[in-house]
């Protein structure tokens, strides 16, 4: 039988053969899932350390980080002959809002309203950066220049628009469809606009590749240090990814099968089971310009309603 490493090897080999090989998502996922829990700032040679397990070589770290600066994600300080990186207030505040929905208690919503945001009115290029950002709290296209999302929680839209400069030239309104054929044509239009099947398909792939892993470790199986920060990341980076393309729709609007909690609990579970290895592995192996990375800060511990 497979143990838990021979199934983290076959993960791991799957993923550094993905191409094209998004360098920059993953360079995101670890600054938000381990550095900004650790004091926010990293000597880059532990970047391409920790990193090149999963596929990255040092050229392509270089440029992710050096991409990531362009768009205000990370800034860097040289100290010596070394360069130490952080993530900037903005890309702070954009993981966490993402972090938000990743490491929530619990996902789904039962119905009620919905918050539209109407961008007819900005310039194309205003237009397609708050798009961007809207996605990362989960809003869809629900028709052309209108992104929609359940639910009736503002803060996180509010300050983005705030960020953005255009909280004067966006209309944003909270809806509730009527009982009858205006909620069905919004049922069916989620379907098309959320691309429903291939969002499900890829959260049955993801138990696929985690479940036997999951499996092993319910059995006592276990991982040592490292690999336990590797899973972790891996884990966090794959389950990110689809997290950006589901809106947490209300119940009645997904299909029956739809395995969404599962995915969720099963990631919730496994991120409990390897986080202390993980931990231990990031404050020991990753440095910064005082030394090894500090302890994990309170808010660490909150994570999937508590680690």
């Amino acid at each position: 039988m497979p143990t838990a490493a021979s199934q983290l090897n076959k993960l791991l080999q799957q993923f550094r053969q993905r191409r094209p090989m998004r360098a920059g998502s993953l360079v995101v996922t670890l600054f938000g899932d381990t550095i900004s829990q650790h004091g926010n700032s990293v000597w880059l040679g532990s970047v391409i350390r920790v990193l090149e397990p999963l596929g990255l070589n040092q050229r392509l770290v270089r440029t992710a980080v050096y991409r990531l600066m362009q768009d205000d994600w990370l800034f860097s300080e040289q100290i010596g002959r070394k360069s130490y990186y952080s993530l900037t207030a903005s890309g702070l505040r954009r993981y966490q809002k993402a972090a938000q929905r990743i490491y929530a208690a619990d996902h789904g919503l039962d119905g009620g309203d919905w918050l539209f945001v109407y961008l007819n009115e900005l310039a194309e290029k205003q237009r397609e950066l708050l798009r961007k950002e809207l996605r990362w709290l989960g809003f869809g296209n629900l028709f052309p220049g209108v992104m929609a999302k359940p639910g009736v929680e503002r803060v996180p839209l509010d300050e983005t628009l705030v960020e953005l400069g255009v909280q004067e030239q966006v209309v944003v309104m909270r809806c509730q469809p009527d009982d009858g054929l205006s909620a069905e044509q919004l049922c069916q239009r989620v379907f098309d606009c959320w691309n429903l099947e291939q969002l499900q398909q890829q959260y049955r792939e993801f138990l696929v590749q985690f479940a036997p892993l999951h499996k092993r470790f319910n059995k006592g199986d276990g991982l040592d240090q490292e690999a336990s920060f590797q899973l972790r990341t891996l884990l966090i980076h794959e389950y990110r990814r689809l997290l950006l393309k589901d809106a947490e729709l209300p119940q009645e609007l997904l299909p029956a099968d739809w395995e969404a909690k599962e995915v969720h609990d099963m990631t919730a579970d496994l991120y409990r089971q390897i986080q202390e290895n993980a931990m231990a592995f990031a404050i020991t192996s990753m440095e910064t310009a005082n030394g090894c990375l500090p302890d994990a800060e309170a808010d660490y511990f909150s994570r999937f309603g508590g680690l």
